[in-house]
């Protein structure tokens, strides 16, 4: 299990500081969904996170826990290493979709399937069952046809990315804003998804959403972004706590 930690995290782009966390943690085993209005620094977290953009100040640690002796925060049985973005073993561990970018259009969704499996060590003979925990979710639109990415639609390109990153099963999975462009019916095909893999996994997932009952339904904690702070970690999904989210955003 992998949990992600940021300290004294700060970004800024011109005068406008786009991220400024002193000290936060994204547990293990949880389905965290980061919520907050265009320009909060969602999307400015992830790739510091991701290692995209460079933090002008502050560190992100990728807690890897097994199970020894030696308690951690309180808790028994578990330590963690810690691993910082100077140490490339961070990248084993997670693994994320956040935009178009990420995709190689040139090749089909099988080929794209194949050299992300092949980049994690995954044999090409084992691409096959591992596609099929997601048969459901890309349907034989995507799995079916043989054209390039290029020529897929919006929605389409979403799940082949979203497919991608949870393909080698990575302890931590990013996702930057999952349930746009997807239909109704693929919307709930991903919760049900994401939900699923937690479960199998045992893995944190961390996505932010415009949608939040989407985010709600399925996320064990809601974290809430304005102009680069957290002002809210909401771990208990109660009927008030739901409602102080939505009078926040009305």
């Amino acid at each position: 299990m992998v949990e992600i930690s940021v300290s004294q995290l700060i970004k800024k782009f011109g005068d406008k500081t786009a991220v400024f966390i002193p000290e936060f943690c994204f547990p293990a085993g949880e389905i965290i969904g980061l919520v907050g209005n265009n320009g909060a620094g969602k999307t400015t977290l992830f790739r510091l996170i991701l290692n995209l953009v460079k933090a002008d100040s502050g560190k992100v640690f990728f807690n890897v826990m097994d199970n020894s002796s030696v308690p951690r925060h309180g808790k028994d049985g578990e330590t963690a290493q810690h691993i910082s973005h100077l140490d490339e073993a961070w990248k084993q561990y997670v693994a994320a979709y956040l935009e178009e970018g990420f995709l190689i259009d040139f090749l089909t969704p099988r080929e794209y399937f194949t050299f992300i499996a092949k980049a994690n060590g995954i044999e090409k003979q084992d691409v096959e069952g591992l596609l099929e925990d997601y048969r459901p979710f890309l349907g034989d639109e995507i799995l079916g046809r043989q054209k390039y990415i290029r020529e897929f639609s919006a929605g389409n390109k979403q799940k082949i990315g979203i497919a991608a990153a949870l393909l080698p099963s990575p302890q931590f999975v990013i996702l930057d804003e999952p349930f746009n462009f997807l239909d109704p019916s693929s919307q709930n095909h991903l919760k049900t998804l994401l939900l699923e893999y937690k479960k199998r996994c045992h893995a944190s997932i961390l996505l932010s959403s415009h949608n939040l009952h989407h985010t709600t339904d399925i996320s064990d904690r809601i974290v809430l972004m304005e102009d680069g702070f957290v002002i809210k970690n909401i771990s208990e999904r109660t009927d008030g706590a739901i409602k102080e989210l939505e009078d926040y955003f009305l």
